[in-house]
C-alpha cells in the first residue's frame, strides 16, 4: 500500500488585519483597566471624603471633651457618638464580632454607616449614616454603563485609527510581495528596493534585491557555462573526431611492409594529439567552471610558458590561414613566464588568435608581449563600425561573421573575472560582403595582466 500525503497550502494571514485585531484587543483590554481603575478611585475619593469630614468631627468633640469635661453635641445631624458597642445599630454590632476593625456598614433599606474610633477613647466611637451624602455608589451602574460605553466608542475610533496604520503600514510590504512572487529572477526590475521607504520594510527590499541579484547573476554564469563549454570545446572534439577517423582510414587500408613498420609511430602520433586534446578539453572545463563559480579562485595558479601556449594556440588554429597569405609573426619578448592559471590563458590565447587567423585574409598577425601586456594584431577586416563599442557584448558579431559572437564574450568576462584590463581597438571601415581584400588597418587587442 502506497502511502502519499499532500501538505496542505499555507493560509495567508492578511498582515494589515491582524494589526487592526491587535490593535483594537490592545484598546479594549487598555479601556477596561482605565475603566476599572477610574470606577475604583471614584469609590476611594468618595471614601476619603467620608472619613476626612468624620476625622474633623472626632477632633472637634476629642477639644470640646477636655475643654468641658463632657462631650458635646456632633454638629452633623447625620453623626451620634456612641460609648459602647451595644448601643450600635445590629447592622453594624452583628459584623464587628467578625470584623473588628470594619469601617464601613450597610444596613436596611439603604441605609449606610461609617465607624469611627475615638483615638485614646476606649468604647466611644462616632457614627454617621451616610447614605445622603453618597453620590457615586447611587449612580454606580449609570456610571459602569457611561464607561463601558466610552471604552466602546474608543475601541471603535482605535480600529478605525489601526485599520488606516495597517493598511499604509502593510502597503508596502504587499508591493513588495507582489513583486517578488510567482516572478522569476531574472525578470524582477534592478534596483526596485529605492521605491520602499528607508526603514525595517527597504532593509527587507534591499536585503530581497541584493539576493535577487546575485539569484541572476548565478543564473546568468549557468547559461554562460553551457554556452561557452559548447563553443570551446569544438576544437579539441574537432581534433580527437579527426584524428580517430584517419587512424580508422589507415587501419582499413591494405598496408604494405613499410606501412606496416611505421604503425607504431603513427598510432603513437595520433594517440599524442588526442590526449594533448582531452588536456585542452580538461583544462577548458576547468576554466569555464572558475568563471561559473561567484568568487574568484587563485587554486591552479602556476608559472606559465607563455610562447608555448602561443605556438599551440597557432598549430591549433593554424587551418584557418589555409589558402591565406598571411604571416604569423610571434615576437621574442613572448619568451617569458606568467604566474597565473594556466587553462584561463589558454581559453584567452584560442579566442584571440583564432578570431585573429579567421578575419586576417592578407598581411600578418604578430604576437607579442610588452610590460605584462599581451597584444595581438592583425591587418585583418577589422572591427565593423556599427558594432565597435559593443563588440565583447554576448552575440555581437560582424556581418562576415560565421560564429555565433561568444568568443570575445568570453574573453571579456574571463578578464574580468582575473582582474585583467581589456582594450579591443581597431580603425576599420565596414567591408564589403566577400570582399578579402585589406581596406582598413587591422585590429589590436591587449590584454593587461593583473600584478
Amino acid at each position: 500500500m502506497i502511502n502519499s500525503s499532500v501538505t496542505p497550502a499555507k493560509k495567508h494571514h492578511s498582515l494589515s488585519r491582524r494589526i487592526v485585531a491587535q490593535f483594537c484587543i490592545f484598546t479594549l483590554v487598555l479601556s477596561s483597566l482605565y475603566g476599572l481603575l477610574s470606577f475604583s478611585l471614584i469609590y476611594d475619593l468618595e471614601d476619603n471624603f467620608i472619613y476626612n469630614t468624620m476625622d474633623n468631627e472626632a477632633k472637634y468633640l476629642t477639644e470640646g471633651y477636655q475643654q468641658q469635661g463632657q462631650w458635646p453635641k456632633p454638629r452633623s445631624n447625620n453623626m451620634q457618638l456612641h460609648f459602647s458597642k451595644d448601643t450600635l445599630p445590629d447592622a453594624v454590632t452583628s459584623k464587628l464580632v467578625t470584623e473588628p476593625k470594619r469601617a464601613e456598614f450597610f444596613g436596611k433599606k439603604g441605609l449606610h454607616y461609617h465607624l469611627y474610633a475615638l483615638p485614646d477613647f476606649q468604647e466611644v466611637y462616632l457614627l454617621a449614616e451616610v447614605s445622603d451624602m453618597l453620590l457615586v455608589r447611587p449612580m454606580s451602574g449609570s456610571l459602569l454603563r457611561l464607561l463601558l460605553a466610552a471604552s466602546f466608542v474608543l475601541m471603535i475610533i482605535a480600529c478605525l485609527i489601526a485599520w488606516l496604520l495597517g493598511r499604509n503600514t502593510a502597503k508596502p510590504l504587499q508591493q513588495l510581495a507582489d513583486l517578488v512572487d510567482g516572478v522569476a529572477p531574472e525578470h524582477i526590475p534592478d534596483n526596485f528596493a529605492e521605491q520602499f521607504p528607508r526603514n525595517e520594510i527597504g532593509i527587507l527590499a534591499t536585503t530581497l534585491e541584493e539576493t535577487m541579484a546575485r539569484i541572476k547573476q548565478a543564473l546568468a554564469r549557468e547559461k554562460n557555462f553551457t554556452r561557452d563549454v559548447s563553443h570551446e570545446l569544438r576544437t579539441p572534439v574537432a581534433i580527437i573526431k579527426n584524428t580517430v577517423e584517419v587512424y580508422q582510414s589507415r587501419h582499413n587500408l591494405d598496408k604494405s611492409a613499410d606501412q606496416q613498420a611505421n604503425d607504431a609511430l603513427a598510432v603513437d602520433t595520433l594517440m599524442k594529439r588526442i590526449g594533448d586534446a582531452s588536456v585542452q578539453m580538461e583544462q577548458t572545463v576547468v576554466t569555464l567552471l572558475s568563471l561559473a563559480r561567484e568568487e574568484q579562485t587563485s587554486v591552479d595558479k602556476s608559472a606559465v610558458n607563455l610562447i608555448a601556449l602561443i605556438e599551440q594556440a597557432v598549430i591549433d588554429h593554424s587551418y584557418l590561414l589555409n589558402n591565406k597569405a598571411v604571416e604569423v609573426v610571434v615576437d621574442d619578448n613572448t619568451n617569458t613566464r606568467l604566474y597565473l592559471q594556466q587553462g584561463m590563458l589558454k581559453v584567452l590565447l584560442d579566442n584571440l588568435i583564432s578570431n585573429a587567423f579567421q578575419y586576417t585574409y592578407t598581411g600578418e598577425v604578430r604576437i607579442s608581449y610588452l610590460d605584462n601586456r599581451l597584444i595581438i594584431a592583425d591587418t585583418g577586416s577589422g572591427i565593423e563600425a556599427d558594432i565597435a563599442d559593443k563588440v565583447t557584448e554576448l552575440a555581437v558579431k560582424g556581418s562576415q561573421s560565421t560564429g555565433y559572437g561568444f568568443g570575445l564574450s568570453i574573453v571579456k568576462r574571463l578578464c574580468e573575472h582575473q582582474g585583467w584590463q581589456l582594450k579591443v581597438s581597431s580603425t576599420s571601415t565596414s567591408p564589403s560582403h566577400g570582399s578579402s581584400n585589406a581596406i582598413n588597418k587591422g585590429t589590436e587587442i591587449s590584454v593587461l595582466f593583473s600584478s
